[in-house]
């Protein structure tokens, strides 16, 4: 498996497994998803098997009093490879590339009835810090995590 930042010419694989990922409402649609990918404050971080895209990962950063964090946008690995350390090594990649840019802490929101991505963010130190009732479409809640993230010297994306 290769890992890899996004390049523009990589949106309709990418796009594809948004689609085969989630169904409407729940999808990103096209023009928010290239707005993420664009996203000068974001890293999308990839992974392929033989130029075939098998999933990818978002994450942006912002500024705020307390300093910089960052927080997972999405994490999605196509249904024929998941099981296999994908998702993991891609919140790998997306953890360094939020230390990189400055971050202290990542947070994201994932569907109460998401127990493969849960178990995927508790395994990797995430602590669940609340619930935001409505959050999804179909008023569907989210449970939020957030973990500290801390500088490791040397530590780069291979």
């Amino acid at each position: 498996m290769n890992y890899r930042l996004y390049e523009p010419a990589d949106f309709k694989q990418l796009y594809a497994i948004e689609e085969s990922c989630f169904q409407p409402p729940l999808r990103f649609s096209r023009a928010y998803m290239r707005e993420l990918v664009n996203n000068a404050n974001a890293a999308t971080w990839l992974a392929e098997d033989e130029d075939q895209l098998t999933g990818f990962a978002v994450v942006k950063w912002m500024d705020v009093a307390a300093g910089t964090i960052a927080y997972i946008e999405t994490i999605e690995v196509a249904a024929a490879n998941r099981k296999q350390g994908i998702g993991a090594e891609l919140l790998r990649r997306v953890e360094i590339s939020s230390r990189s840019a400055g971050a202290k802490a990542i947070w994201l929101h994932v569907d109460v009835e998401n127990a493969s991505a849960i178990r995927l963010y508790e395994a990797h130190g995430y602590k669940q810090h609340g619930r935001e009732e409505h959050y999804y479409a179909r008023q569907r809640p989210a449970l939020i995590y957030s973990k500290l993230i801390t500088a490791s010297l040397g530590e780069k994306p291979n």
